[in-house]
Protein backbone atom coordinates (compact mmCIF):
# COMPACT_ATOMS: atom_id res chain seq x y z
CA UNK A 1 0.00 0.00 0.00
CA UNK A 2 1.12 3.89 -0.97
CA UNK A 3 2.34 5.95 2.15
CA UNK A 4 -0.05 7.50 3.54
CA UNK A 5 0.42 11.21 2.10
CA UNK A 6 -2.43 13.79 3.50
CA UNK A 7 -3.25 14.27 7.00
CA UNK A 8 -6.67 15.66 7.69
CA UNK A 9 -5.04 16.88 10.92
CA UNK A 10 -4.24 20.01 9.63
CA UNK A 11 -8.44 20.86 9.74
CA UNK A 12 -7.42 20.51 13.74
CA UNK A 13 -4.16 22.14 13.77
CA UNK A 14 -3.84 25.49 11.10
CA UNK A 15 -4.36 28.79 12.05
CA UNK A 16 -7.81 29.73 10.55
CA UNK A 17 -6.87 32.50 7.49
CA UNK A 18 -3.96 30.31 6.83
CA UNK A 19 -6.16 27.66 6.60
CA UNK A 20 -8.67 29.17 4.56
CA UNK A 21 -6.20 30.19 2.34
CA UNK A 22 -4.83 26.70 2.16
CA UNK A 23 -7.56 24.91 1.11
CA UNK A 24 -9.03 28.03 -1.08
CA UNK A 25 -6.01 28.00 -3.30
CA UNK A 26 -6.08 24.85 -4.97
CA UNK A 27 -9.52 25.20 -5.63
CA UNK A 28 -8.46 28.36 -7.15
CA UNK A 29 -5.78 27.07 -9.60
CA UNK A 30 -8.17 24.44 -10.64
CA UNK A 31 -11.24 26.48 -11.40
CA UNK A 32 -9.20 28.97 -12.84
CA UNK A 33 -7.81 26.13 -15.20
CA UNK A 34 -11.40 24.52 -15.85
CA UNK A 35 -13.16 27.97 -16.26
CA UNK A 36 -10.55 29.12 -18.73
CA UNK A 37 -11.23 25.76 -20.43
CA UNK A 38 -15.02 26.89 -20.82
CA UNK A 39 -13.89 30.13 -21.88
CA UNK A 40 -11.41 28.73 -24.60
CA UNK A 41 -14.24 26.26 -25.89
CA UNK A 42 -16.34 29.04 -26.36
CA UNK A 43 -13.69 31.00 -28.15
CA UNK A 44 -13.37 28.29 -30.56
CA UNK A 45 -17.05 27.70 -31.00
CA UNK A 46 -16.86 31.29 -31.91
CA UNK A 47 -14.13 31.96 -34.00
CA UNK A 48 -13.98 28.27 -35.62
CA UNK A 49 -17.19 26.53 -36.18
CA UNK A 50 -20.12 29.54 -36.05
CA UNK A 51 -21.56 32.05 -34.01
CA UNK A 52 -24.59 29.82 -33.92
CA UNK A 53 -22.40 27.31 -32.16
CA UNK A 54 -21.96 29.87 -29.04
CA UNK A 55 -25.91 29.87 -29.05
CA UNK A 56 -26.16 25.86 -29.01
CA UNK A 57 -23.81 25.69 -26.02
CA UNK A 58 -25.96 28.38 -24.37
CA UNK A 59 -29.37 26.51 -25.01
CA UNK A 60 -27.08 23.15 -23.81
CA UNK A 61 -26.37 24.68 -20.33
CA UNK A 62 -29.71 24.34 -18.27
CA UNK A 63 -29.28 20.41 -18.99
CA UNK A 64 -25.79 20.58 -18.13
CA UNK A 65 -26.53 21.79 -15.31
CA UNK A 66 -28.66 19.26 -13.90
CA UNK A 67 -25.77 16.08 -14.90
CA UNK A 68 -23.22 18.65 -12.87
CA UNK A 69 -25.76 19.26 -10.39
CA UNK A 70 -26.19 15.51 -9.47
CA UNK A 71 -22.42 15.72 -8.56
CA UNK A 72 -22.66 18.64 -5.97
CA UNK A 73 -25.55 17.45 -4.79
CA UNK A 74 -23.71 13.84 -3.33
CA UNK A 75 -20.46 15.77 -3.20
CA UNK A 76 -22.02 18.76 -0.99
CA UNK A 77 -24.09 16.79 0.70
CA UNK A 78 -21.51 13.79 1.62
CA UNK A 79 -18.92 16.55 1.89
CA UNK A 80 -20.88 17.77 4.70
CA UNK A 81 -21.02 14.52 6.66
CA UNK A 82 -17.55 13.60 5.96
CA UNK A 83 -16.29 16.70 7.43
CA UNK A 84 -18.63 16.64 10.45
CA UNK A 85 -17.80 12.71 10.79
CA UNK A 86 -13.78 13.68 11.02
CA UNK A 87 -14.11 16.77 13.37
CA UNK A 88 -16.25 14.21 16.01
CA UNK A 89 -13.28 11.74 15.19
CA UNK A 90 -15.76 9.07 12.94
CA UNK A 91 -13.60 7.59 10.01
CA UNK A 92 -16.20 4.71 9.73
CA UNK A 93 -19.06 7.26 8.76
CA UNK A 94 -16.82 9.08 6.72
CA UNK A 95 -16.00 5.97 4.24
CA UNK A 96 -19.23 4.80 4.37
CA UNK A 97 -20.46 8.34 3.30
CA UNK A 98 -17.99 8.16 0.57
CA UNK A 99 -19.13 4.61 -0.68
CA UNK A 100 -23.01 5.77 -0.72
CA UNK A 101 -22.17 8.84 -2.46
CA UNK A 102 -20.67 6.90 -5.43
CA UNK A 103 -23.75 4.43 -5.34
CA UNK A 104 -26.32 7.58 -5.19
CA UNK A 105 -24.79 9.53 -8.04
CA UNK A 106 -24.13 6.43 -10.54
CA UNK A 107 -28.09 5.61 -10.05
CA UNK A 108 -29.52 9.13 -10.40
CA UNK A 109 -27.06 9.85 -12.72
CA UNK A 110 -28.18 6.93 -15.01
CA UNK A 111 -31.84 8.28 -14.75
CA UNK A 112 -31.49 11.48 -15.96
CA UNK A 113 -29.71 9.85 -19.12
CA UNK A 114 -32.63 7.83 -19.41
CA UNK A 115 -34.88 10.99 -19.22
CA UNK A 116 -32.90 13.47 -21.52
CA UNK A 117 -31.26 11.29 -24.32
CA UNK A 118 -34.25 9.72 -26.32
CA UNK A 119 -36.01 13.46 -26.45
CA UNK A 120 -32.99 15.38 -27.11
CA UNK A 121 -34.49 17.55 -29.94
CA UNK A 122 -37.69 17.88 -27.38
CA UNK A 123 -35.71 19.50 -25.04
CA UNK A 124 -34.05 22.03 -27.13
CA UNK A 125 -36.42 23.27 -28.79
CA UNK A 126 -38.63 23.75 -25.32
CA UNK A 127 -35.71 25.92 -24.06
CA UNK A 128 -35.57 27.60 -27.49
CA UNK A 129 -32.83 26.79 -30.01
CA UNK A 130 -33.68 27.95 -33.61
CA UNK A 131 -33.32 25.88 -36.92
CA UNK A 132 -29.97 27.19 -37.30
CA UNK A 133 -28.83 26.73 -33.46
CA UNK A 134 -30.86 23.48 -33.28
CA UNK A 135 -27.82 21.34 -35.01
CA UNK A 136 -24.97 22.40 -32.75
CA UNK A 137 -26.53 22.30 -29.81
CA UNK A 138 -28.02 18.18 -30.32
CA UNK A 139 -24.77 16.78 -31.34
CA UNK A 140 -23.48 18.57 -28.05
CA UNK A 141 -25.75 17.67 -25.63
CA UNK A 142 -26.02 13.79 -26.70
CA UNK A 143 -22.07 13.43 -26.51
CA UNK A 144 -22.36 15.39 -22.69
CA UNK A 145 -25.54 13.45 -21.25
CA UNK A 146 -23.90 9.93 -22.54
CA UNK A 147 -20.97 10.63 -19.70
CA UNK A 148 -23.09 12.05 -16.87
CA UNK A 149 -22.13 9.15 -14.98
CA UNK A 150 -18.23 10.03 -15.40
CA UNK A 151 -19.06 13.57 -14.27
CA UNK A 152 -20.98 13.04 -11.94
CA UNK A 153 -18.65 10.31 -10.37
CA UNK A 154 -15.81 12.91 -10.70
CA UNK A 155 -17.47 16.03 -9.36
CA UNK A 156 -18.45 14.08 -6.18
CA UNK A 157 -14.96 12.80 -5.57
CA UNK A 158 -13.51 15.79 -5.72
CA UNK A 159 -15.66 17.16 -3.53
CA UNK A 160 -14.77 14.56 -0.90
CA UNK A 161 -11.29 15.02 -0.88
CA UNK A 162 -11.79 18.33 -0.19
CA UNK A 163 -13.93 17.83 2.36
CA UNK A 164 -11.15 15.89 3.96
CA UNK A 165 -8.88 18.76 4.19
CA UNK A 166 -7.29 17.73 0.97
CA UNK A 167 -7.74 20.72 -1.83
CA UNK A 168 -4.76 19.41 -3.56
CA UNK A 169 -6.24 16.46 -5.01
CA UNK A 170 -9.38 18.20 -6.23
CA UNK A 171 -6.78 21.26 -7.95
CA UNK A 172 -4.87 18.33 -9.43
CA UNK A 173 -8.05 16.99 -11.19
CA UNK A 174 -9.25 19.33 -12.64
CA UNK A 175 -6.52 21.09 -13.85
CA UNK A 176 -5.50 17.88 -15.73
CA UNK A 177 -8.85 17.65 -17.30
CA UNK A 178 -9.29 21.11 -18.35
CA UNK A 179 -5.69 21.11 -19.94
CA UNK A 180 -6.66 17.76 -21.86
CA UNK A 181 -9.67 19.03 -23.00
CA UNK A 182 -8.08 22.69 -24.56
CA UNK A 183 -5.74 20.22 -26.45
CA UNK A 184 -8.03 17.73 -27.44
CA UNK A 185 -10.63 20.86 -27.83
CA UNK A 186 -7.86 22.83 -30.17
CA UNK A 187 -7.19 19.34 -32.12
CA UNK A 188 -10.40 18.37 -32.91
CA UNK A 189 -12.15 21.65 -33.71
CA UNK A 190 -9.20 23.23 -35.52
CA UNK A 191 -7.58 20.65 -37.80
CA UNK A 192 -9.60 18.04 -37.75
CA UNK A 193 -12.73 20.17 -38.17
CA UNK A 194 -15.21 18.05 -35.57
CA UNK A 195 -17.56 21.33 -34.42
CA UNK A 196 -19.30 20.84 -31.80
CA UNK A 197 -19.25 17.07 -31.66
CA UNK A 198 -15.62 17.56 -31.53
CA UNK A 199 -15.75 19.93 -28.13
CA UNK A 200 -18.09 17.84 -25.93
CA UNK A 201 -15.75 14.85 -26.91
CA UNK A 202 -12.97 16.26 -25.78
CA UNK A 203 -14.98 17.20 -22.63
CA UNK A 204 -15.91 13.51 -21.87
CA UNK A 205 -12.33 12.32 -22.88
CA UNK A 206 -11.05 14.88 -19.94
CA UNK A 207 -13.42 14.17 -17.38
CA UNK A 208 -12.97 10.42 -17.84
CA UNK A 209 -8.80 11.12 -17.09
CA UNK A 210 -9.98 13.46 -14.16
CA UNK A 211 -12.22 10.37 -12.89
CA UNK A 212 -9.53 8.26 -13.21
CA UNK A 213 -7.19 10.62 -11.32
CA UNK A 214 -9.48 10.57 -8.49
CA UNK A 215 -10.01 6.72 -8.42
CA UNK A 216 -6.24 6.30 -7.56
CA UNK A 217 -5.67 8.70 -4.76
CA UNK A 218 -8.34 6.52 -3.27
CA UNK A 219 -7.49 3.24 -4.00
CA UNK A 220 -3.77 3.81 -3.99
CA UNK A 221 -3.75 4.57 0.15
CA UNK A 222 -2.17 8.07 -0.73
CA UNK A 223 -5.58 9.07 1.00
CA UNK A 224 -7.21 9.42 4.43
CA UNK A 225 -10.28 8.03 3.59
CA UNK A 226 -10.50 4.78 1.27
CA UNK A 227 -13.11 3.80 -1.03
CA UNK A 228 -14.10 0.26 0.20
CA UNK A 229 -16.15 -2.10 -1.68
CA UNK A 230 -18.55 -2.57 1.51
CA UNK A 231 -19.40 0.49 1.76
CA UNK A 232 -20.98 0.93 -1.44
CA UNK A 233 -23.53 -1.32 -0.18
CA UNK A 234 -26.81 1.59 0.54
CA UNK A 235 -26.81 2.51 4.12
CA UNK A 236 -30.38 3.69 4.21
CA UNK A 237 -29.65 6.31 7.81
CA UNK A 238 -26.73 8.09 5.79
CA UNK A 239 -28.48 8.43 2.26
CA UNK A 240 -31.27 10.06 4.17
CA UNK A 241 -28.65 12.21 5.52
CA UNK A 242 -26.82 12.99 2.63
CA UNK A 243 -29.40 13.57 0.44
CA UNK A 244 -31.07 15.87 3.11
CA UNK A 245 -28.14 18.40 2.99
CA UNK A 246 -27.60 17.63 -0.48
CA UNK A 247 -31.07 18.34 -1.79
CA UNK A 248 -30.84 21.98 -1.40
CA UNK A 249 -27.88 21.70 -3.85
CA UNK A 250 -29.56 19.90 -6.55
CA UNK A 251 -32.42 21.59 -5.29
CA UNK A 252 -30.98 24.88 -6.59
CA UNK A 253 -29.89 23.47 -9.64
CA UNK A 254 -32.75 22.39 -10.82
CA UNK A 255 -34.53 25.72 -10.04
CA UNK A 256 -31.75 27.40 -11.75
CA UNK A 257 -31.88 25.33 -14.96
CA UNK A 258 -35.70 26.11 -15.16
CA UNK A 259 -34.93 29.87 -14.52
CA UNK A 260 -32.60 29.48 -17.63
CA UNK A 261 -34.47 27.88 -19.27
CA UNK A 262 -37.36 30.48 -18.98
CA UNK A 263 -34.45 33.52 -19.41
CA UNK A 264 -32.89 32.35 -22.75
CA UNK A 265 -36.54 32.02 -24.22
CA UNK A 266 -37.09 36.06 -23.11
CA UNK A 267 -33.59 36.08 -24.58
CA UNK A 268 -34.49 34.55 -27.87
CA UNK A 269 -37.92 36.10 -27.91
CA UNK A 270 -36.82 39.85 -27.28
CA UNK A 271 -33.73 39.59 -28.92
CA UNK A 272 -32.90 36.46 -31.33
CA UNK A 273 -29.86 34.57 -31.80
CA UNK A 274 -27.57 37.29 -32.02
CA UNK A 275 -28.92 38.08 -28.40
CA UNK A 276 -28.54 34.65 -27.07
CA UNK A 277 -24.75 34.34 -28.37
CA UNK A 278 -23.83 37.50 -26.27
CA UNK A 279 -25.62 36.25 -23.30
CA UNK A 280 -23.82 32.58 -23.60
CA UNK A 281 -20.69 35.16 -23.63
CA UNK A 282 -21.87 36.58 -20.81
CA UNK A 283 -22.35 33.78 -18.36
CA UNK A 284 -18.82 32.30 -19.53
CA UNK A 285 -17.50 35.91 -18.71
CA UNK A 286 -19.55 35.65 -14.96
CA UNK A 287 -18.57 32.12 -14.33
CA UNK A 288 -14.74 33.31 -14.59
CA UNK A 289 -14.95 36.55 -12.69
CA UNK A 290 -16.96 35.08 -9.74
CA UNK A 291 -14.95 31.76 -9.50
CA UNK A 292 -12.48 33.40 -7.01
CA UNK A 293 -15.25 34.25 -4.32
CA UNK A 294 -15.99 31.00 -5.17
CA UNK A 295 -13.32 28.74 -4.00
CA UNK A 296 -13.53 30.79 -0.63
CA UNK A 297 -16.57 29.12 -0.48
CA UNK A 298 -15.41 25.92 -0.74
CA UNK A 299 -12.83 25.95 1.24
CA UNK A 300 -14.81 27.33 4.13
CA UNK A 301 -17.16 24.13 3.81
CA UNK A 302 -14.71 21.69 5.31
CA UNK A 303 -13.17 23.80 8.12
CA UNK A 304 -16.73 25.26 9.25
CA UNK A 305 -17.85 21.51 9.05
CA UNK A 306 -14.88 20.15 11.16
CA UNK A 307 -15.06 22.80 14.11
CA UNK A 308 -19.10 22.75 14.28
CA UNK A 309 -18.37 18.94 14.74
CA UNK A 310 -15.95 19.47 17.08
CA UNK A 311 -18.09 22.21 18.90
CA UNK A 312 -15.58 24.75 18.21
CA UNK A 313 -18.01 27.71 17.43
CA UNK A 314 -15.56 30.76 17.89
CA UNK A 315 -13.47 29.38 15.38
CA UNK A 316 -16.15 28.24 12.97
CA UNK A 317 -17.58 32.03 13.61
CA UNK A 318 -13.76 33.47 12.32
CA UNK A 319 -13.81 31.04 9.13
CA UNK A 320 -17.08 32.58 7.78
CA UNK A 321 -15.97 36.03 8.67
CA UNK A 322 -12.72 35.79 6.89
CA UNK A 323 -14.63 34.11 4.28
CA UNK A 324 -17.54 37.14 3.32
CA UNK A 325 -14.60 39.92 3.64
CA UNK A 326 -12.72 38.33 1.46
CA UNK A 327 -15.39 37.17 -0.81
CA UNK A 328 -17.24 40.48 -1.37
CA UNK A 329 -13.77 41.93 -1.64
CA UNK A 330 -13.35 39.99 -4.59
CA UNK A 331 -16.12 40.22 -6.50
CA UNK A 332 -15.88 44.14 -6.55
CA UNK A 333 -12.84 43.65 -7.83
CA UNK A 334 -13.78 42.03 -10.23
CA UNK A 335 -17.17 44.11 -11.22
CA UNK A 336 -14.79 46.86 -11.05
CA UNK A 337 -12.54 45.49 -13.97
CA UNK A 338 -15.02 43.95 -16.18
CA UNK A 339 -17.80 46.89 -16.25
CA UNK A 340 -15.23 48.92 -17.86
CA UNK A 341 -14.17 47.14 -20.93
CA UNK A 342 -17.44 45.12 -22.17
CA UNK A 343 -16.75 45.83 -25.96
CA UNK A 344 -12.53 44.07 -25.66
CA UNK A 345 -14.11 41.49 -23.39
CA UNK A 346 -17.10 40.47 -26.44
CA UNK A 347 -14.28 40.30 -29.37
CA UNK A 348 -12.40 37.92 -27.48
CA UNK A 349 -14.73 35.21 -28.06
CA UNK A 350 -16.15 36.41 -32.01
CA UNK A 351 -15.93 38.99 -34.45
CA UNK A 352 -19.33 38.69 -35.05
CA UNK A 353 -20.86 42.03 -35.14
CA UNK A 354 -24.52 42.09 -34.26
CA UNK A 355 -23.27 39.69 -31.37
CA UNK A 356 -20.70 42.21 -29.81
CA UNK A 357 -23.18 44.50 -30.11
CA UNK A 358 -25.79 42.83 -28.07
CA UNK A 359 -23.26 42.26 -25.59
CA UNK A 360 -22.27 45.14 -24.54
CA UNK A 361 -25.03 46.73 -23.92
CA UNK A 362 -26.33 43.81 -22.03
CA UNK A 363 -23.13 42.46 -19.82
CA UNK A 364 -23.39 46.29 -18.85
CA UNK A 365 -26.53 45.54 -16.87
CA UNK A 366 -26.19 41.96 -16.19
CA UNK A 367 -22.66 42.63 -14.36
CA UNK A 368 -24.20 44.71 -11.83
CA UNK A 369 -25.31 41.65 -9.75
CA UNK A 370 -21.66 41.01 -9.36
CA UNK A 371 -20.71 42.89 -5.89
CA UNK A 372 -23.12 40.65 -4.57
CA UNK A 373 -22.63 37.56 -5.61
CA UNK A 374 -19.39 36.63 -3.38
CA UNK A 375 -21.45 36.90 0.28
CA UNK A 376 -24.42 35.24 -1.12
CA UNK A 377 -21.75 32.39 -2.43
CA UNK A 378 -20.25 32.11 1.41
CA UNK A 379 -23.49 32.22 2.53
CA UNK A 380 -25.03 29.21 1.27
CA UNK A 381 -22.14 27.21 1.98
CA UNK A 382 -22.03 27.96 5.67
CA UNK A 383 -26.06 26.40 5.77
CA UNK A 384 -24.91 23.45 3.71
CA UNK A 385 -21.72 22.27 5.61
CA UNK A 386 -23.88 22.78 9.37
CA UNK A 387 -25.86 20.56 7.56
CA UNK A 388 -28.95 23.04 8.40
CA UNK A 389 -31.42 21.58 5.26
CA UNK A 390 -34.19 24.17 5.93
CA UNK A 391 -32.00 26.99 5.11
CA UNK A 392 -30.29 25.13 2.19
CA UNK A 393 -33.54 24.92 0.89
CA UNK A 394 -35.04 28.15 1.41
CA UNK A 395 -31.78 29.42 -0.13
CA UNK A 396 -32.02 27.14 -3.07
CA UNK A 397 -35.39 27.52 -3.95
CA UNK A 398 -35.69 31.41 -3.64
CA UNK A 399 -33.03 33.30 -5.84
CA UNK A 400 -34.29 31.53 -8.59
CA UNK A 401 -37.53 30.65 -8.33
CA UNK A 402 -39.59 33.70 -5.94
CA UNK A 403 -37.05 36.20 -7.16
CA UNK A 404 -35.34 35.71 -10.17
CA UNK A 405 -38.33 34.25 -12.35
CA UNK A 406 -41.03 36.69 -11.42
CA UNK A 407 -38.88 39.46 -11.43
CA UNK A 408 -37.98 38.34 -15.16
CA UNK A 409 -41.56 38.35 -16.17
CA UNK A 410 -42.82 41.47 -14.39
CA UNK A 411 -39.38 43.67 -16.26
CA UNK A 412 -39.56 42.20 -19.24
CA UNK A 413 -42.87 43.52 -19.47
CA UNK A 414 -41.78 46.80 -19.30
CA UNK A 415 -38.02 46.92 -20.27
CA UNK A 416 -38.33 44.05 -22.48
CA UNK A 417 -34.85 43.06 -23.42
CA UNK A 418 -33.17 45.05 -21.30
CA UNK A 419 -35.56 43.95 -18.48
CA UNK A 420 -34.24 40.32 -18.70
CA UNK A 421 -30.92 41.18 -17.98
CA UNK A 422 -31.82 43.68 -15.32
CA UNK A 423 -33.94 40.98 -13.33
CA UNK A 424 -30.34 39.61 -12.37
CA UNK A 425 -28.73 42.16 -9.85
CA UNK A 426 -32.43 42.63 -8.29
CA UNK A 427 -32.78 39.16 -7.47
CA UNK A 428 -28.98 39.04 -6.12
CA UNK A 429 -29.67 41.81 -3.74
CA UNK A 430 -33.51 40.31 -2.37
CA UNK A 431 -31.26 37.19 -2.10
CA UNK A 432 -28.29 38.71 -0.12
CA UNK A 433 -30.81 40.20 2.18
CA UNK A 434 -32.16 36.57 2.59
CA UNK A 435 -28.86 35.13 3.15
CA UNK A 436 -28.01 37.65 5.59
CA UNK A 437 -31.28 37.26 7.75
CA UNK A 438 -30.79 33.58 8.05
CA UNK A 439 -27.10 33.71 8.73
CA UNK A 440 -27.28 36.40 11.65
CA UNK A 441 -29.00 33.77 14.20
CA UNK A 442 -27.19 30.81 13.60
CA UNK A 443 -24.22 33.17 14.15
CA UNK A 444 -25.13 34.33 17.43
CA UNK A 445 -25.64 31.07 18.22
CA UNK A 446 -22.71 30.06 17.86
CA UNK A 447 -21.58 33.40 19.88
CA UNK A 448 -22.94 32.21 22.98
CA UNK A 449 -22.04 28.83 23.05
CA UNK A 450 -18.37 29.56 22.62
CA UNK A 451 -18.76 31.96 25.12
CA UNK A 452 -20.60 29.54 27.13
CA UNK A 453 -17.92 26.51 27.12
CA UNK A 454 -14.79 29.14 26.84
CA UNK A 455 -15.34 32.45 28.18
CA UNK A 456 -13.51 35.12 26.93
CA UNK A 457 -12.48 33.62 23.74
CA UNK A 458 -10.42 36.16 22.11
CA UNK A 459 -7.63 35.79 25.07
CA UNK A 460 -7.06 31.93 24.67
CA UNK A 461 -5.31 31.24 21.62
CA UNK A 462 -7.28 33.44 19.53
CA UNK A 463 -4.99 32.39 16.42
CA UNK A 464 -5.18 28.25 16.79
CA UNK A 465 -7.44 26.12 15.68
CA UNK A 466 -6.66 23.84 18.56
CA UNK A 467 -6.24 25.54 21.87
CA UNK A 468 -3.56 24.78 24.16
CA UNK A 469 -4.11 21.67 26.41
CA UNK A 470 -4.32 23.88 29.54
CA UNK A 471 -7.17 26.27 28.28
CA UNK A 472 -9.33 24.04 26.87
CA UNK A 473 -12.51 23.13 28.63
CA UNK A 474 -13.43 19.34 28.17
CA UNK A 475 -16.85 18.67 28.25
Amino acid sequence: MAKQTHDPNILDTEHVGKLLLKLATPAFFGMFVQTLYNVVNTIFMGYFVSPQAIGGLSIVFPIQMLAWGIGMMVGMGGGSLISRSIGSGNTKDAERTIGNGISLGFVISIGLMIIVLPFTNFWLRLIGASDEVLPYASIYLIVIISATTINTLATSLLNFSRAEGNARVGMIAMIMGAVLSIILDAIFVIPLKMGAFGAALATVISQTAALAYLLSYYFTGSSYLKIRLRNLRPDWSILKQMSAIGVSSFVQTIASSLSAMLLLRMVVNYGGDAALNAFGIIQRVMMFATMPAMVFGQGLQPILGFNYGAKRYHLAIKAVKIAVTVSTSLSILAFAALYLIPGSIMRIFTDHIPTIDAGIHASRLVFLSMPFMGAVMVGQTIFQALGKVMQSFILAIVRPVVFLIPLVLLMSNLWQLDGVFLAFPVADILTLLLVIGLALPILRQFRKAADAKMGKIDKIAPNRLVEPIENRIID
